[in-house]
């Protein structure tokens, strides 16, 4: 007898990629080379709304029950459209990443972590992901978590979350070494399916971000990890300790990622050659991230901290030997503020991305003076480096104020220039002329995040517990 055989077609459900998701700032500093801030700010400081992010408890200073309200450094929120909706992803001091609807400041989802949430976000959008979930990612850091320490087996302060459900896709184990620190600050670089990122345990990981490499371990997924470079040595710890951490945001330039790491170096990843192949020894505590600048140079921002001369600021060339990279240094008075002595802790604002001409530079240092600085252009006058005994060229400076004392980045936008303080919010315009004009001052307000601005409106997160909209009403 013979059997029929029929023949069944399965419809499979086709994934259809979001079309109408628009990452208009989409990682900390807008962009891999730390230099975008945003489309447009405002003309004045008005509050239009803010929003209470809450508070969490998390010890620091001896202090096993300190209080953190709001958010705080680096704390700089995502801008993302979809359609004629504007939504802001925002890291907070009550534990958790929120997305905001940024018209009606309605929270959309929150995700928990299991610590105070410091550092900023990355958006990736896998081209490839079978389905919604998975299409946008967000990455984000936070502290090792309450109830952990330097010893847990695991301490997850890593972690990967759907931009659209809220839902956690993985998380990363920051593994225990010399470093004090299991925290995670920084903001990964993703090309293409690959991340780069150091953590505060002095590792600069290489790995991916996709769900469907990740490897469920005791409960949890755990992302890929291709290669692990330590960016320290245990020599270092003759002169910091323990303090080896490292806290800010890589940048891409060319075919290098450059990191500014706690122990004192300027390290340069070779993309293609997979390993590290650049090096610029400074010594002291570096906090702040490297900015890249139009003409492929690096800002990097300086602590005093564990060096004989004074912290600020270098442009390196890193297209050159590291010995013969330095093309200026700007020096900032030292001073003691909380537990610094001088330097920077936040990073070196440019106007790069929006401008042809004058090519400006912004800091604020420990010192509680703003800099803004022509960052392609000599000056007359010579400055002793961070080692006290060698001479370098000075840029041009275009203006000095003292504001008060921050570990915020200011930020450019057009011939705008705003500045987060620890008890102020300033707005500057940089007339034709050059000439720099102070618009606007909001105060008093407690800032230790970056802002952005978008559409003619500032969004910042304050350590008074809220996420504030300034603008004109």
């Amino acid at each position: 007898m013979k059997t029929k055989l029929a023949l069944i077609l399965i419809i499979l459900p086709i994934f259809v990629h979001s079309q109408n998701v628009i990452p208009e700032i989409s990682t900390y500093l807008g962009s891999n080379q730390r230099n975008y801030y945003g489309n447009k700010a405002p003309d004045t400081l008005e509050v239009l709304w803010k929003l209470n992010l809450g508070e969490g408890i998390s010890p620091a200073y001896g202090n096993p029950n300190k209080v953190w309200k709001g958010a705080g450094w680096t704390g700089q929120a995502l801008f993302i459209r979809e359609g004629n909706k504007d939504f802001l992803i925002q890291p907070s001091f009550d534990y958790n990443l929120k997305k905001i609807n940024a018209n009606t400041q309605e929270i959309i989802w929150e995700y928990k972590f299991d610590d105070i949430l410091k550092g900023s976000p990355v958006l990736w959008e896998n081209k490839t992901a079978k389905n919604e979930e998975e299409h946008f990612v967000i990455l984000q850091g936070s502290r090792r978590g309450i109830g952990n320490n330097l010893n847990s087996p695991k301490v997850y302060s890593y972690r990967a979350i759907s931009y659209h459900t809220g839902n956690e896709l993985w998380r990363m184990n920051v593994k225990q070494t010399i470093s004090y620190s299991r925290d995670v600050d920084g903001t990964a670089i993703i090309i293409n399916d690959t991340a780069y990122i150091p953590l505060e345990n002095g590792i600069f990981t290489v790995f991916s971000p996709d769900k469907r490499k990740a490897k469920k371990k005791k409960g949890f997924y755990e992302p890929k990890v291709y290669q692990e470079i330590n960016y320290f040595k245990l020599s270092d710890t003759l002169s910091h300790g323990t303090n080896i951490e490292i806290e800010s945001a890589p940048a891409l330039l060319n075919n290098r990622i450059y990191t500014t790491a706690g122990c004192g170096r300027v390290y340069g990843y070779n993309i293609a050659k997979r390993d590290t192949d650049w090096i610029f020894e400074i010594g002291s505590d570096l906090d702040g991230s490297p900015t890249a600048t139009y003409d492929n140079k690096l800002l990097i921002p300086v602590e005093k901290d564990y060096i004989k001369g004074k912290g600020g600021v270098y442009k390196l060339n890193p297209s050159k030997l590291p010995e013969n990279s330095v093309e200026w240094f700007y020096p900032t008075p030292d001073k003691k503020w909380f537990h610094w002595h001088g330097g920077l802790v936040g990073s070196v604002a440019t106007n790069d991305a929006y401008s042809d001409s004058l090519h400006l530079a912004a800091f604020v240092g420990i010192d509680g003076y703003l800099n803004i600085i022509q960052h392609d252009s000599i000056s007359e006058f010579m400055a002793l480096g961070t080692d006290a005994k060698t001479l370098y060229p000075t840029p041009h400076l275009i203006y000095r104020r003292f504001v008060g004392g921050t570990i915020s980045t200011p930020i450019f936008v057009e011939n705008k220039l705003i500045v987060a303080l620890d008890e102020a919010l300033y707005l500057f315009e940089i007339q034709a002329n050059g000439n720099v004009v102070e618009l606007a001052k909001h105060s008093p307000i407690e800032i230790d995040a970056t802002p952005i601005a978008m559409d003619g409106k500032i969004y910042i997160a304050s350590r008074d517990g809220y996420l504030y909209c300034f603008g004109r009403k």
